[in-house]
């Protein structure tokens, strides 16, 4: 099952070659194209016909555009244009490359200075297409080469892969991606990598998680929760602990409290906080980062049925608080309690969770913004410049704590949903906070996990918004560098590692 997530990268060249068998795509800004011109008439004998060429065609180097050059068999060559300015270009500049370039290898060449890392998960990010139930053999027919010994490449590549993971996941219909399939996903991704993995349903489910299990029970796909320990090559027992939690709602109903038609038609991309956190995972074991790692994904799905909890109804949790059920469709935050609370008696160093969680967040901020919550500003402030690093921007809204008491109730320890019809995204995270340890530096990504509409690098469907933020953030907060690794465990599949732990 994993092959058909976690694809391998078929849009670089094997080996990211030397690139003498490659035709180059010249990187070039508005204020260097006069002398790339002058470059290119003196090597290859256009005698002066280029420029003439180029303002035919219209192309005067704006960010993420492309023209094709003549050459003697055809096209020889490429220009990508940086836009204007010497800020560093986002991803998405390169991500028109492999559906505009006719097909063969190519590789990026000057005048400009690039920026490998995101040239390549760029480059990535614009060839990926969900082909997997109408054309799995479609791919781009262009491709990209560079050199072994470019690290930043690699670890744009280890991006991309993450990503692809995450997106087809979000993709996939739920009627062919259920909470047994998906949990089952994630461990054959972690196992790959050597992480210790395990599977509780049942009465072991019902006994350690009561609130996933009151989410599940109205399905008759059975809930699960998927758990995962890695440790990097060079981490031992002292070593940073990175905790994961992620909302794998396979499809929501709305359960009893049902949802329009509308509002339920993309409910296959409730999943989208389990296949973020499984991306980031494998991204830091695709990378050896020394740390320790654990991962927990709640499975499930909020269906209608006799069994399904009700309005009204009181349930248990993990941490001890009983719950009343003010809203079945608020069932993501209860999946999330019992997995924050499970993640926090291992004392972890930073505990991330994900989750399409409220409508009040997209209403607030748009679908490209997940709204970020912490307990830390110093993790907050981490994962803001890891976003902004990555391109992959998040905002942070406040824990308000007078806010609190709208989750109060008069039968139960606190209500699934506030008691006034405002800042929804902001009281779903402070329902979660009560199941966090105070001595435990926790964030709460609440994303999106779709883009309604195609860009480049950015296709309509399922995305991992976030994913690369939490990433940047981490190597930050932990002070860590990401190691160069192989090519061929990017692109490719990854050689098996026994477990370390």
């Amino acid at each position: 099952m994993t092959m058909m997530f976690d694809r391998p990268l078929d849009c670089l060249a094997d080996g990211l070659g030397d690139a003498r068998d490659t035709r180059p795509v010249h990187v070039v800004r508005p204020e260097s194209l006069p002398d790339l011109v002058q470059e290119l008439v003196q090597g290859t004998g256009f005698a002066g016909s280029l420029a003439g060429w180029l303002e035919q065609t219209g192309f005067t180097a704006s960010a993420g555009e492309i023209a094709l050059l003549p050459g003697g068999a055809g096209v020889g060559a490429a220009l990508l244009g940086l836009g204007s300015g010497r800020q560093a270009p986002a991803p998405e500049v390169y991500a028109g490359l492999p559906r505009g370039l006719p097909p063969g290898d190519w590789h990026l060449a000057g005048p400009e200075p690039h920026d490998a890392e995101m040239a390549v998960l760029g480059f990535c990010l614009g060839a990926y297409r969900f082909g997997a139930l109408r054309d799995p053999d479609a791919r781009p027919a262009a491709r990209l080469a560079m050199q072994h010994s470019e690290g930043a490449a690699l670890a744009g590549a280890a991006q991309a892969r993450a990503i692809w993971l995450a997106r087809d996941l979000v993709n996939m219909p739920a009627n062919r991606l259920g909470p047994q399939q998906l949990a089952e996903a994630a461990c054959e991704v972690a196992a790959r990598f050597g992480a210790r993995t395990a599977l509780v349903s049942g009465a072991d489910l019902e006994c350690g998680y009561p609130a996933i299990h009151a989410v599940g029970r109205g399905s008759r796909r059975a809930p699960c929760v998927m758990r995962a320990d890695w440790q990097g090559s060079a981490a031992d027992a002292r070593a940073p602990l990175v905790s994961l939690v992620g909302k794998g709602v396979c499809f929501d109903t709305g359960g009893l409290d049902l949802k329009t038609s509308a509002a339920m038609l993309r409910m296959k991309k409730d999943m989208g906080g389990a296949a973020i956190m499984l991306g980031l995972a494998r991204l830091i074991m695709q990378r050896d980062l020394p740390v320790r790692l654990q991962l927990r994904l709640g499975c499930v799905e909020n269906s209608v049925s006799g069994d399904a909890m009700r309005p009204s109804d009181v349930i248990a949790t993990r941490a001890g608080l009983n719950v009343e059920i003010g809203n079945t469709d608020a069932e993501g935050r209860l999946v999330l309690s019992d997995l924050l609370a499970e993640a926090c008696e291992a004392a972890p160093s930073v505990l991330i969770d994900a989750a399409t969680l409220t409508g009040a967040a997209r209403v607030a901020l748009g679908p490209d913004l997940p709204a970020l919550f912490s307990n830390d500003d110093d993790l907050a402030g981490a994962l803001l410049q890891g976003g902004i690093a990555a391109h992959d921007p998040v905002w942070r809204l406040p824990l308000h704590p007078a806010y609190d008491s709208w989750l109060s109730s008069p039968v139960a320890h606190l209500n699934n949903v506030s008691s006034k019809p405002m800042a929804g995204a902001v009281t779903a995270a402070l329902f979660l906070q009560r199941f966090v340890k105070k001595s435990v530096r926790w964030a709460h990504l609440d994303t999106y996990a779709w883009r309604d509409s195609a860009s480049p690098g950015q296709p309509e469907g399922g995305d991992a918004q976030g994913l690369r933020a939490c990433y940047k953030g981490l190597l930050r907060i932990l002070n860590l560098h990401g190691e160069p690794d192989q090519l061929g465990n990017i692109i490719g599949t990854e050689p098996n590692r026994s477990p370390r732990l």
